[in-house]
């Protein structure tokens, strides 16, 4: 693979608050079908009350996951990564590895392998713990938000026990660009990219929702709610202060 632009190397201009127009599309969808959800607090897996919380499971009709899946495969092209396989953590990766592979094929004329794991391993017919495209070549990891790392790591443990493959990137939903602890500034999607050395792309990041609703009116409490969490839990990949 070439080497890795400064785009993806700093994980940060990807989230610059400009909106492209499948990202407008994108945000629609996680708006319209409560995918991405206010009120709260919200707990997340790092303990932080959050005032808005994005909800994967809800990419549950054949409209939201085909729109969804056309917008990671755009986001995917775009970054220019080279890539042989996509690989989908169980569980809510296996649906994007599935649909994103279709859009790819369907809109970029693009035909990749994709694979998945089992949570348990299967000790009866063909057995094992992968299902899918064999694990080789240059491989690119899909999953939802990327909060602590956890998720990618069992993945990369996948990838790296698989003979001849290479974790080329990560591709998310959502960069929530808030910082990995309270004693390190960086993002965990800049520790995560540094630490593997690749490319952690996202759809879109928080910034970049800001923006959206902004354009839109009607969402002046969430905005302010967004924005005093980005103030208090920023990352330094974060653009708008």
């Amino acid at each position: 693979m070439a080497a890795l632009s400064s785009e993806y190397k700093s994980g940060a201009s990807q989230n610059s608050a400009k909106l492209e127009a499948y990202q407008e599309s994108y945000l629609y969808v996680l708006l319209s079908s409560s995918i991405l959800k206010f009120g709260g607090p919200f707990t997340l897996k790092s303990g932080r009350q959050s005032p808005y919380f994005f909800n994967a499971g809800l990419f549950c009709t054949g409209e939201s996951i085909s729109t969804v899946a056309s917008c990671y495969a755009q986001r995917i092209i775009q970054s220019g990564v080279q890539f042989d396989v996509l690989f989908g953590p169980a569980y809510k990766g296996i649906p994007l590895a599935a649909t994103v592979a279709m859009a790819l094929k369907l809109h970029h004329g693009i035909d990749v392998g994709f694979s998945y794991n089992r949570k348990e391993a299967k000790t009866h017919g063909e057995g094992g713990t992968l299902v899918g495209a064999p694990l080789k070549g240059r491989v690119l990891i899909l999953d939802d938000v990327m909060t602590a790392g956890t998720a990618i790591n069992e993945a990369v443990s996948f990838i790296e026990a698989a003979q001849d493959a290479t974790l080329v990137g990560v591709c998310i939903a959502l960069d929530r660009q808030e910082r990995i602890n309270d004693q390190d500034e960086r993002s965990t999607v800049e520790v995560v990219s540094q630490r593997l050395n690749v490319p952690v792309l996202s759809v879109v990041g928080l910034d970049q929702i800001i923006t959206f609703m902004e354009s839109r009116g009607g969402y002046a409490t969430e905005i302010t709610g967004m924005k005093e969490y980005r103030k208090r839990y920023g990352g330094s990949s974060s653009i708008a202060k």
